[in-house]
């Protein structure tokens, strides 16, 4: 007897996949979007997220989260002193790092007539936040304290030391004494001084970020390397732009470390003037309330300015040269003139 069978194909399971169906952040956990991604953020990234919603905005503005950032930023603004001067600020440490990480970039210097000398809110006080770093590793780090209502400190030039003249600090960067460690630190090397207003509850990063010029002297052989800001000062006066520079003095041990000297800041005109502590606080004051850049990258915009700066000095010395040939021929003129003038006198008479 046979027997028949019905073979049943096999039944294929499909999935649909509705493509069209969204995610809204909303369905994510609060404690999930700021534990496990803000938290892996930098400052810029976290600016930027802070813009998109509201959602993130608010969740962005956590206080704990600007301190991470801003400490793993500066270690130098670990102190008691900086902790309890940023807690001040208008919005903690999300205020100081808006105010410490861009480029400043106050361009337009002020008129004659406008530029006012000291007046009774002018910082009475200086803090210096400085941390140095070699491929994103910090060397060293401190802190230094300036008064400014002495007469020593207004009229005498302007300068902030970081070390003692005896002082030296150890880096683990090998100095060979060749043209090759010009361009490693020129790469490697980067430099953030920030100037806090303690009163004013204000900050400014004075440093271009990385060296704007590397250089060797021929004599004792150390490096001098230079982060400049441009500052704006005033109009139609040497003033009109300075620069603050701050030069890293570096020279080698005998175990072939380099080692770092000095660590310097000056305020000099587009004469090669060093401007005392009077002019320079005004300056340094408009700088506080000025703006800061936040297009492109810092080293770029810095070294930019600075190239911008050098041509404005080299066109303000050539003006500068003209005017006195001018003077000079006009002299020689007159001389000549009188001379002849004496002798044809002297012949008619």
């Amino acid at each position: 007897m046979a027997t028949s069978s019905t073979f049943t194909p096999p039944i294929k399971s499909t999935t649909t996949v509705d493509y069209c169906g969204t995610t809204t952040l909303s369905a994510v956990h609060p404690d999930i979007i700021q534990t496990n991604i803000l938290t892996r953020l930098d400052g810029p990234t976290l600016a930027s997220a802070a813009c998109t919603s509201s959602q993130l905005y608010a969740l962005s503005s956590e206080e704990n989260l600007w301190t991470n950032i801003c400490h793993s930023t500066w270690p130098s603004i670990k102190t008691p002193r900086l902790l309890h001067v940023i807690s001040t600020f208008p919005n903690g440490s999300r205020s100081f790092f808006s105010d410490s990480f861009h480029l400043l970039t106050n361009s337009d210097s002020t008129p004659a007539a406008d530029y006012s000398p000291l007046n009774p809110d002018h910082p009475t006080e200086l803090v210096s936040a400085i941390d140095v770093y070699y491929k994103g590793k910090v060397v060293f780090c401190k802190v230094i304290e300036t008064e400014t209502e002495t007469e020593w400190f207004k009229h005498s030039p302007f300068r902030l030391d970081l070390l003692d003249p005896k002082d030296v600090v150890p880096t683990p960067i090998r100095f060979n004494g060749g043209e090759e460690i010009c361009r490693e630190l020129t790469d490697d090397l980067t430099l953030s001084w920030i100037l806090i207003d303690p009163n004013g509850r204000r900050a400014v990063n004075l440093s271009s970020h990385k060296a704007v010029s590397v250089e060797r002297h021929w004599l004792s052989g150390d490096v001098h390397v230079r982060f400049v800001t441009i500052l704006a000062g005033k109009r139609g006066s040497a003033s009109e732009f300075v620069q603050c520079g701050i030069v890293v003095t570096c020279g080698g041990s005998e175990g072939g470390e380099l080692l770092v000297r000095e660590v310097s800041l000056q305020v000099e005109d587009m004469d090669a003037m060093h401007l005392n502590g009077k002019d320079s606080l005004v300056i340094l004051k408009r700088s506080l309330d000025g703006a800061k850049v936040r297009r492109g990258r810092r080293e770029d915009e810095g070294r930019k300015r600075y190239q911008e700066y050098l041509e404005r000095k080299k066109e303000r010395k050539e003006r500068r040269l003209r005017t006195e040939g001018a003077l000079d021929m006009l002299c020689i003129a007159f001389g000549v003139l009188a001379f002849s003038g004496f002798w044809l006198y002297l012949l008619c008479r």
